[in-house]
């Protein structure tokens, strides 16, 4: 039994659409600026035991796609690659061990053994998830580093209570938009910042309560005027080399700051955290434990079956353009997701 096991891992079976001999995907042959990533000619994939090869209808473009590229990165692969770990599609063929998917089914997926910027990718099943009628493949792409980050800092790492005020500190992006439909819908009082008109009024409706513009010098203020003086009790802070100082004076008693992203250093005055008995928490999506990925996944498809998750996207570009991609994704003013068409 043990023999034939292994043999059936060794030669799986694969229920495929057409067979392909190669596709393009972007290479990446050297770190550095957006013009290292290359459309190329590459062999067509083949799914492993308990693989999927998902046919990609659109890649997310995430910032950390970009920390990668450069190679700044803690963690870099090995030269060459293909960016990307978020895509939708329709599974194109399954490797031998995998049940519950189909060829043909609509999907979304939250990470790929052989990166989503490419016309297929190779996913574990574990990754691949489905995805509802009612979302195009576009939105599906935006789901999967900016959800489930978005829900380990609202809910795992911050341990967000219906009923509490929470700020989005930078509410217009991929992030800040998912994060803003989470803690609405599970029953709190949401705030948000944006940088844009465009992107204020696209927080508003995603459903916060309030929006400020945190280019105003009396931003902070305004905060806290909405809270009556009492602060909030938890920061979602995309940018805590410029706010985290700034986030602890608009803390209530007991109040947390869950960092998702910092460029740099930040000096605080720690006083700040002292009288408040605050708490500052870092957010990793790659340090989460499978049992957080397997709660978020639960939440996130409940999200997506009774419609309080939906992805905004931004702007599209083809998978040659991703270069642009690149450059878009890192600049202010946000307002919803970027994504890769193949």
């Amino acid at each position: 039994m043990e023999v034939a096991a292994a043999a059936a891992k060794d030669v799986c079976i694969c229920r495929c659409f057409t067979p392909f001999l190669s596709m393009k995907a972007i290479l990446v042959k050297e770190f550095g600026a957006p013009d290292v990533l290359a459309l190329e000619t590459v062999p067509d994939p083949v799914p492993g035991w308990e693989q999927v090869i998902v046919q990609i209808a659109a890649a997310g473009v995430n910032p950390v796609d970009t920390y990668i590229r450069s190679g700044a990165y803690a963690v870099k692969p090995e030269i060459p690659y293909t960016p990307g770990a978020d895509g939708a599609g329709v599974i194109s063929a399954l490797g031998g061990g995998v049940s519950g998917l189909r060829t043909g089914d609509r999907v979304y997926v939250t990470g790929s053994l052989s990166g989503t910027y490419a016309e297929r990718a190779v996913c574990s099943f574990q990754h691949v998830h489905p995805l509802p009628a009612s979302l195009s493949f576009a939105q599906g792409a935006a789901l999967g580093v900016p959800y489930t980050t978005a829900h380990l800092a609202v809910f795992a790492r911050g341990r967000a209570l219906a009923g509490e005020r929470v700020l989005i500190h930078g509410g217009t992006g991929g992030v800040g938009l998912a994060a803003i439909q989470l803690a609405r819908a599970a029953g709190l009082t949401v705030l948000a910042t944006g940088g844009s008109a465009a992107g204020r009024t696209l927080a508003a409706a995603q459903g916060a309560h309030a929006v400020f513009d945190h280019h105003q010098p009396g931003y902070l203020d305004e905060i806290l005027l909405h809270t009556a003086g009492r602060g909030v009790d938890l920061i979602i802070e995309m940018l805590a080399n410029v706010n985290l100082g700034k986030d602890l004076t608009l803390l209530a008693p007991g109040g947390r700051v869950a960092i998702v992203g910092s460029r740099g250093p930040v000096e605080i005055n720690p006083r700040d955290a002292m009288t408040r008995s605050a708490t500052i928490l870092g957010v990793m999506l790659f340090a989460a434990s499978p049992a957080e990925r397997t709660c978020i996944t639960a939440a996130l498809g409940a999200g997506l079956e009774n419609g309080s998750l939906r992805p905004v996207i931004a702007r599209e570009f083809p998978l040659a353009d991703a270069a642009a991609a690149h450059r878009v994704v890192m600049e202010p003013g946000a307002a919803g997701k970027v994504v890769l068409i193949p």
